[in-house]
């Protein structure tokens, strides 16, 4: 018994990125068998599918023969194609083996790039670096599903990661260059006093005196004696461009 479920299980694999609830499940039970009976995807015949399985868009195709599935594992890619489906969709294909978690689907939050790339470009350059992992439609609100090993999504995960990182320092350095753009120099104050008396002449004239504002601090500090009871200070301001 188990000799012959260690054979059954050569002559297996793993199919990921089956489109869920789209058909019927015997519907896409047909079509799955068509796909791996198929030449031009390497196929032969199929003894069993198995389909739905406890992993949302798994499937379990076993195969008569097993050089079949040496066959099927060699194709580069595997697209599910029939008049009964809205598109095509990417299917990864991997040896049956029952140690191994072989399919996980997650979902992305694309909305944090939206800001930097536009969001379908920056799925299709996803897309070509992670051609292991199947993905579902961008949805409004940027997020999207994504289905395949562990592993390959793993290594999506860290893509992604770098991406917001690489993001996060460039907005530093645009930021800190802003701040070490040329500032002027914060505008003089300007302090005009108006003083009576300030200089003792014959028709007693008053005099307005306009002064830099440090210039009036050091000379009421040092000189202060030369700056009689009326001193007014009409405005001062600050400006910072």
């Amino acid at each position: 018994m188990a000799t012959g479920q260690a054979a059954k299980s050569a002559r297996t694999v793993v199919i990921a990125g089956v489109p869920d609830g789209l058909l019927h499940d015997d519907v896409m039970t047909d079509i799955l068998i068509i796909h791996f009976q198929m030449s031009k995807n390497n196929g032969g015949d199929v003894e069993e599918v198995m389909y739905p399985t406890r992993k949302k868009g798994v499937a379990y195709v076993t195969f008569e023969d097993q050089e079949v599935v040496e066959s099927v594992l060699k194709k580069g890619e595997h697209r599910l194609e029939d008049k009964r489906l809205s598109r095509c969709y990417p299917l990864k294909v991997t040896r049956y083996c029952e140690d191994v978690f072989s399919s996980v689907t997650s979902v992305l939050n694309m909305s944090v790039f939206k800001d930097q790339f536009v969001l379908e470009d920056l799925i299709q350059e996803v897309k070509k670096k992670s051609t292991a992992l199947s993905f579902g439609p961008l949805q409004s609100n940027g997020h999207i599903s994504v289905q395949g090993s562990f592993p390959a999504i793993k290594l999506l995960r860290d893509f992604l990661l770098l991406k917001a990182k690489s993001l996060s320092e460039k907005d530093k350095r645009e930021e800190s260059k802003s701040h070490q753009r040329p500032r002027r120099r914060v505008q003089q104050h300007r302090v005009t006093t108006e003083t009576s008396n300030f200089v003792h002449g014959a028709d007693q004239e008053k005099q307005v005196v306009v002064l830099d504002t440090d210039v009036y601090h050091y000379m009421k500090y040092f000189f202060s004696k030369m700056f009689l009871k009326e001193v007014l200070v009409i405005g001062m301001h600050e400006e910072e461009l």
